[in-house]
């Protein structure tokens, strides 16, 4: 594929994550049009569209709608660049960050803050740190404990061994689901109840604060992972074919899992566990734009942004008022576009062979 065609499918992604932020931000209970949702936008900026809105939904915009938009787009970029990297890395399409026990760790910590908060009132330091940031927190440091420790379990003279780590983390993810299933056995009715609803995942807590908190956490992988599209290029080709091109592979290992885990360790701590979209994604834009990591990266990044966003307006409004955990949303949506894209491969792969 020609450069022109993959910038032209670049900018396509970027205008549809303009689009879906332009109409997720107006579905709710108080309907706003998209022209009055720009409207509300560009008027602090001195742009007037001349469409008329009230307060009330310029507050219910720029104080509900945004932050938890925002918040998709985030988590949703965030999740989709790891797995390319990810997947990059183990040089398999089926990698996916959760596969070296990221997702496992916080989960585990965080059921264990729901349910010992809960039962342990003196471990209440609601004075000093809100609860909601204490799990966030303590959720993220999981993520980072359980990758690292699998990074350590993969470090042999002074290299590390992808296979190895890819059985630790499977290990590390069957001890972690394990020791979750112990805590949320011995939990009661309403622990039981809101772990269970936090592992589904939900944006439902999104708020400026949280966006701003979480905002260095994904932004340093997004910026500095496609800087690694040449390096990742040459890694398909082999460790020992990377090294004589002049890849510093160990660096590349290094660098790959750090940000993987920022990214992921991050999306969980606020979202939960939100499954797919690190998979799903950068197989649908390799069918798009290729296997080249320097355009994959980024429309990744994109499309992924545009697909959380896309979920969450399905999660608030399909049983509205309730609302149905995320994570359900991705699975549903997801399982089957999957089995598509193996179908396609399929089929593709037998017209090679005959």
């Amino acid at each position: 594929m020609h450069r022109q065609q993959k910038r032209w499918i670049t900018i396509g992604l970027l205008f549809l994550l303009l689009a879906v932020v332009i109409v997720s931000a107006g579905i709710g209970a108080m309907s706003i049009r998209p022209l009055q949702v720009l409207a509300i936008l560009l008027d602090p900026l001195g742009i007037h569209l001349g469409v008329p809105y009230d307060e009330g939904m310029a507050s219910v915009l720029l104080y509900i709608r945004l932050p938890r938009v925002v918040l998709a787009i985030l988590v949703g970029s965030g999740l989709a660049i790891s797995g390319v990297a990810m997947q990059g890395l183990f040089r398999n399409p089926l990698a996916d960050p959760g596969l070296i026990g990221i997702s496992a760790g916080a989960s585990l910590c965080a059921v264990l803050v729901i349910v010992l908060l809960s039962s342990l009132p003196m471990l209440r330091f609601e004075a000093l740190l809100p609860r909601y940031y204490l799990l966030n927190i303590l959720t993220f440091i999981g993520a980072c404990a359980t990758s690292l420790l699998v990074f350590r379990l993969a470090r042999s003279g002074g290299k590390t061994m992808l296979t190895t780590m890819l059985l630790a983390g499977l290990a590390l993810n069957a001890l972690c689901r394990a020791l979750t299933d112990l805590v949320t056995y011995l939990a009661n009715d309403q622990e039981l109840r809101n772990a269970t609803f936090w592992s589904m995942g939900s944006l439902g807590g999104a708020t400026w604060n949280l966006v701003l908190t979480l905002l260095p956490f994904i932004m340093i992988p997004v910026l500095l992972l496609p800087g690694l599209a040449k390096s990742l290029n040459a890694f398909a080709l082999g460790e020992r074919e990377a090294a004589y091109l002049g890849i510093n592979v160990k660096r590349l290992k290094t660098l790959i899992i750090v940000l993987a885990t920022l990214s992921v360790g991050a999306c969980v701590a606020v979202a939960g566990i939100i499954g797919f979209v690190g998979l799903i994604v950068p197989h649908m834009v390799r069918g798009l734009s290729g296997n080249d990591h320097r355009s994959l990266l980024l429309n990744s990044s994109l499309l992924g942004a545009s697909l959380l966003s896309l979920a969450d307006v399905c999660s608030r409004t399909v049983i509205a008022p309730a609302e149905l955990p995320i994570g359900i949303v991705t699975a549903v949506l997801g399982t089957p576009v999957f089995i598509a894209l193996l179908l396609k491969q399929k089929k593709q792969l037998r017209t090679v062979v005959s």
